[in-house]
Parts: C-alpha cells; sequence; structure tokens
C-alpha cells in the first residue's frame, strides 16, 4: 500500500527535511509540496532534494493538503490550527502531523502564556521513548492516531537528558538548569539582520533568557508525565557557528546518597531497549547525530554528589523535528517504526 503524502511549508528548514527523509521511505510518496508566498520550482529553494526538484510548489490551501492521506503542516506556531480544522472538514480521515507547536501542550494556560493565543486542542505527542510513570507508554498511545503534535528540538534534548533521572527517582525534577548549543537552522529561514553570516560567524547569541523560552512548558509536562514535579527550570538556548545540530547541558539536583552507579543504572535502564536514543560511556558530540535520527545521552554525577549533569546531542533538524515525527507517522500508520529513519550520523 502507498500512502499519499502532502507537505506544508516545503522551503523552509524543517519541511525540507521532511521531504528528504520522505525521498527515502519505502511506503510514502509526496503527492504535493505547498509553501505560502514562495512559487515555482521546489529546486529553487531546496536545490539539495534533487529528487523532487521539478515539482511545482502549490498553494498552502486545505483543498490541495486534503487531496493526501497524510498532511505534514510546517508553519509558523499559531498557523496550523485552523488549517488543521480546515483539512478535516474536506477530509476527515486525514492523518496530520504537526511540527509547530500548536498542538503540543495540554494546558491551555501554558499556551496562553507563552504564546499570546487563545489555545487548541492538544494532539498525540510524537515522541515515542517519552517515559510515562502512568499509564500507557508514548509509543502505545502513538498507535493508530490521526493527529501527531511533534516535539520540539530544543524539548527533546532536554527531555532526553532529564527523564531518566525523574523515572529513576534521582530527583523529582525541580532546579533543573539546561543550557543548549544550537545551529543556526533552529532559528529558521527568516531573513533578520542577527542570523546573517556576518554576524553569527565566531560569536555565540544566547536567546529565550530569563524563563521566556517557548519550550519551557512542552520540557516541563514531559518531566511530569515521567513523575516529576516540574513546573518549570532554567533553560538557556544559545545559537552558535554550525548549521544543525543542539548539544544540550543540564544539570539536574539528585536526591542524598546517590550514587554513580545509580546514574549510570538509571541511565542504561531508560534507553536500554530504545533505537533512536542511546545512553553512551563519555559524553556525545554534535557532529556525530548530524543527519541521523538519533540521541545520543551521556550522564556523571557531580564531584560533590549533589548534582548530576547529563549531555544529549541530537540533529535539530531530524530527531528534533522531521525524523520523530515520521517515526511517530510510521506508528500511526502502523509500519515498523524505523522505517525510512537511520541511525548513523555523517562524518566529517
Amino acid at each position: 500500500m502507498t500512502v499519499n503524502v502532502s507537505v506544508a511549508g516545503a522551503t523552509g528548514y524543517a519541511g525540507g527535511e521532511v521531504l528528504r527523509l520522505l525521498a527515502g521511505h519505502p511506503g510514502l510518496t509526496v503527492s504535493s509540496v505547498c509553501a505560502g508566498s514562495s512559487q515555482g520550482k521546489l529546486g529553487q529553494f531546496q536545490p539539495h532534494l534533487r529528487q523532487y526538484a521539478d515539482r511545482e510548489l502549490e498553494p498552502t490551501e486545505p483543498r490541495i493538503l486534503a487531496d493526501s492521506d497524510v498532511a505534514i503542516l510546517g508553519l509558523p506556531h499559531g498557523k496550523s490550527a485552523e488549517i488543521a480544522a480546515a483539512i478535516l472538514e474536506l477530509n476527515p480521515s486525514c492523518i496530520l502531523v504537526d511540527l509547530g507547536a500548536d498542538h503540543r501542550l495540554e494546558n491551555p494556560q501554558d499556551w496562553e502564556d507563552f504564546y499570546g493565543t487563545p489555545a487548541t486542542d492538544p494532539w498525540t505527542y510524537g515522541m515515542p521513548e517519552l517515559l510515562r510513570a502512568n499509564g500507557p507508554s508514548q509509543r502505545e498511545n502513538l498507535v493508530g492516531t490521526r493527529h501527531i503534535a511533534a516535539p520540539g528540538c530544543n524539548a527533546s534534548a532536554v527531555t532526553f537528558a532529564a527523564q531518566p533521572a525523574v523515572a529513576g527517582g534521582l530527583t523529582d525534577g525541580s532546579g533543573i538548569v539546561a543550557t543548549l548549543a544550537v545551529g543556526y537552522s533552529g532559528a529558521g529561514k527568516a531573513l533578520k539582520s542577527h542570523l546573517m553570516a556576518s554576524e553569527a560567524f565566531g560569536s555565540a547569541v544566547p536567546y529565550g533568557v530569563g524563563g521566556t523560552h517557548r519550550h519551557i512548558p512542552e520540557i516541563a509536562q514531559n518531566l511530569r508525565a515521567a513523575g516529576g514535579v516540574t513546573s518549570t527550570l532554567s533553560f538557556t538556548p544559545v545559537l552558535v557557528p554550525m548549521a544543525r545540530g543542539i548539544l544540550a547541558t543540564v544539570s539536574i539536583p539528585v536526591t542524598a546518597g546517590t550514587t554513580a552507579d545509580d546514574v549510570t543504572d538509571a541511565y542504561r535502564s531508560a534507553y536500554a531497549d530504545e533505537k533512536f536514543v542511546t545512553y553512551v560511556d563519555g559524553f556525545p558530540t554534535s557532529s556525530s547525530v548530524t543527519g541521523a535520527n538519533t540521541a545520543l545521552v551521556g550522564a556523571v554525577l557531580d564531584r560533590n554528589r549533589e548534582r548530576l549533569t547529563a549531555i544529549c546531542a541530537i540533529d535539530n533538524l531530524v530527531k528534533g523535528t522531521a525524523g520523530a515525527a515520521l517515526q511517530a507517522l510510521n506508528l500511526a500508520l502502523g509500519l515498523p517504526e524505523d522505517t525510512g529513519l537511520i541511525v548513523n550520523g555523517v562524518a566529517p
């Protein structure tokens, strides 16, 4: 069976990465590529996607996106909910995958506090490896679902780094401090002065400082699912001169009496059966996961035994966005979870 997929936001980084992965997926076929203001052939905007270079861009309209089995929405935050509702009116059986944040948060107040607009209904969260203290696993929740909210890239990195400590009882999830080195593709393709090469090269630029970043409530939500009491955390992403990738360094307070073996055991057991999230001895680098749907996590008890430091490396466009979405979609369609996805990075 071939499943037809339409992609909105095809000229953006996230949409382009989805198309790159779809090109290698044996069960999914791209039926339409849509964009907002961009017109012409896709190759003008995504020259690396040779397989789709001659595809004509179509407008981002519900009637076009609804004419497929699956619609993947790579749209700015706040734009997916309205078009998703229109798609479902035209084709109620269409499976929807939102790469944006519109349907990630379960608490409407979290959305309104961080995004400033009315909240929409949450969809099934597209992180199969999310640890849940109660109820079915997140992987089970994704099987057969028709509405998927892909996770945020920064939120994914911090979640993978912190959730084993929460689920393993080493911490209650409070007092976490996360600092992330983030590649510039995480800021999108918008033409802004601080994103120009002349500004970026040789510089590191913090953003979303002081508890303002929109991924904070998503991370807190994930750690509560793992059994924590997390309501907020110190979270500071820093843009660094690389095209893609995230290296998250997460400092986590631990309960008295925690040993180095406790840390190793909690992290090894959390990811022992996972294909795409792996606990490693030592600490990962961002370059080791470039192009792969892989998260590498290392953790160590601090010398004073009051905190542990966990480091997670992901490719923000793959495991952080498009790869996670395709992994979740595979589960929704009843396909093997790893179909069309790779664990090997690109080096050098």
